[in-house]
């Protein structure tokens, strides 16, 4: 039970750090094909972002602010991760306060990252299907040679929620790793006791 907790912990570690990178790719990933069809329909974004040759074009703008936090938020959900090998959390054969401490914090930014963002995300993807003129955006993009990209085109939107959903996932691994550490830990305490006492006797 030990050896096969311990494999289980590191590859549970890991697989938070990975995901949260994936995050990180997420951000930056998100707006990049809305970049390249919408950017240039609005002739004056400083000013008017209604201003535009495709009705609803502006979806690509008005996710800047949410596209900035994500990438900004992705990070520190990255160095929140690193706590946990910093700690030693992947490779501890016994846990202490700051490895309990290191796996919470993992836990809770993963789950508070991940309830700001999937609605955000939605609501976006939501605006992108449902608000851009799809007939205008192909006659833009055939009159200038940019992308055209239709409502089902919505990759990066979805692969978002892929991402997410890893990273639940994982925290449920994290909880579900301290909970077999403490059980093991437990055994151990309980071996140790016996072991003393029958030497004792």
């Amino acid at each position: 039970m030990y050896k096969k907790q311990m494999i289980f912990q590191k590859i549970v570690c890991m697989s938070a750090l990975i995901a949260a990178v994936l995050v990180f790719v997420g951000s930056l990933g998100i707006s990049t094909d809305l970049y390249d069809s919408l950017s240039r329909t609005i002739l004056y974004p400083d000013y008017d972002l209604d201003y535009t040759s495709v009705a609803g074009s502006r979806v690509y703008y008005d996710m800047f602010g949410f596209n900035s936090d994500f990438t900004k938020i992705s990070i520190v959900l990255i160095l929140v991760t690193l706590v946990l090998f910093i700690t030693n959390s992947h490779s501890r054969r016994k846990y202490y306060i700051g490895n309990y401490v290191a796996t919470g914090l993992a836990v809770a930014a993963q789950i508070a990252m991940s309830i700001w963002c999937i609605p955000q995300i939605a609501n976006y993807k939501s605006q992108f299907q449902n608000n851009v003129d799809f007939e205008a955006l192909e006659a833009f993009s055939k009159d200038w040679g940019t992308l055209y990209i239709g409502p089902g085109d919505t990759f990066w939107f979805d692969i978002c929620y892929v991402i997410f959903g890893i990273l639940l996932l994982t925290s449920c691994l994290l909880i579900v790793n301290l909970i077999l550490k403490m059980t093991v830990m437990k055994g151990e305490q309980e071996a140790l006791a016996n072991g003393k006492g029958e030497a004792n006797g």
